[in-house]
C-alpha cells in the first residue's frame, strides 16, 4: 500500500504482508483489510493471494488471475507476515474440502514466514494441522459481538489494549482451554470469553497466531450475514450485542474498530518487522 503522505526513504525495506483470500466475497474482504492497513502507523504491501487447485463459486476467475497471486509466483523468503482468513466449513471435515492439500502446503510453507495470523475457520484449520487439536462444532451459532477479557496484560499483541474490549464473531465452533492447554510449551492463551470460548491464542515465538473472530469485520458484514441467510431460509438468530433493541432495521455501531487497528498495528510491529532491517 503506497498511499501514506508522509516521506518514506528508498532505503526503508516495506513489510510485505500477504492475504489468502478464502472468504467467499473476496472483494469485500479485500476491502476490509487494506482500510485496517491503512490506519496503522506504518507503511506495509499487500498481496492477495489465491489457491491454484481451486475455482470459487462466487468470484470470477479472470479477475482473480489479474489481481491475486499464487504461492507457486513467490519464492520462500518473498513474505514477511501471512493472514490466512475463516472460510463457511466448519460443518465439513477438513479432508473432504477440496483444497485441503493445497491449504496444507501453504500452512506448512507458512513456516518460512516470520509470523501467520489464522482467522476464524482458518485457525480451527491451522490449529487441527499443526497440533491436531480437534474440531468443537457447536449447536448453536456464535454469532454477535462479544467482549473479551484479557489473560496476559503485559503481552505484545495487546499493548495499549482496555481490559475488556468487543469483538464479532460468526462461528459453528469454539476451542476449548484444555485442548491448548496441552500445548502449553509452546502456545499461550491470551484473551478469552466465558461464553463462547477463547478467541486468541498465540505460538509462544509469535509465528502462529489464531484469532476465532473477525476483528476484520466492518459495521454492517453481520447485519449483510444475517439478511443473506434469512433469505436462504437457514435456522439463525440476531446477532447478540449487535443491532440496537435488536432493531435489525438500525444502523450498526462499529464498537471494535479501534481496538483491531490496535492489533494488526502491534502484529507488524512486533512480529512482522525484524529488528535492524527497518
Amino acid at each position: 500500500m503506497n498511499d501514506k503522505n508522509y516521506y518514506i526513504s528508498d532505503e526503508i525495506k516495506i513489510p510485505k504482508i500477504g492475504i489468502l483470500n478464502l472468504m467467499p466475497n473476496k472483494i469485500e474482504t479485500e476491502n476490509q483489510f487494506s482500510n485496517i492497513f491503512s490506519e496503522i502507523f506504518t507503511e506495509v504491501n499487500l498481496y492477495f493471494f489465491r489457491l491454484e487447485t481451486y475455482i470459487p463459486k462466487n468470484c470470477d476467475i479472470e479477475y482473480l488471475e489479474n489481481n491475486y497471486l499464487t504461492f507457486s509466483d513467490i519464492n520462500k523468503n518473498f513474505l514477511d507476515g501471512l493472514i490466512i482468513t475463516g472460510a463457511p466449513l466448519e460443518l465439513k471435515e477438513f479432508e473432504e474440502i477440496d483444497y485441503w492439500e493445497e491449504l496444507k502446503s501453504i500452512m506448512e510453507y507458512s513456516k518460512n514466514i516470520k509470523s501467520t495470523i489464522y482467522i476464524c475457520w482458518g485457525a480451527l484449520a491451522g490449529l487441527y494441522y499443526h497440533y491436531k487439536i480437534p474440531k468443537r462444532i457447536v449447536r448453536d451459532k456464535i454469532f454477535g459481538i462479544f467482549s473479551h477479557k484479557i489473560i496476559e496484560k503485559n503481552h505484545k499483541l495487546l499493548k495499549g489494549f482496555d481490559d475488556e474490549f468487543l469483538v464479532p464473531h460468526s462461528r459453528y465452533f469454539s476451542i476449548k482451554k484444555e485442548d491448548i492447554n496441552k500445548y502449553k510449551d509452546e502456545l499461550d492463551i491470551l484473551l478469552d470469553n466465558d461464553e463462547i470460548g477463547l478467541f486468541l491464542v498465540a505460538k509462544k515465538d509469535l509465528s502462529q497466531i489464531y484469532l476465532t473472530g473477525h476483528f476484520e469485520y466492518e459495521a454492517d458484514t453481520l447485519k449483510k450475514e444475517y439478511e443473506r441467510d434469512k433469505l436462504l431460509n437457514k435456522n439463525i438468530s440476531i446477532p447478540q450485542n449487535y443491532f440496537d433493541n435488536d432493531n435489525t432495521n438500525s444502523i450498526p455501531k462499529m464498537k471494535w474498530r479501534a481496538h483491531c487497528v490496535l492489533f494488526f498495528n502491534n502484529w507488524v510491529f512486533e512480529c512482522v518487522r525484524k529488528e535492524g532491517e527497518y
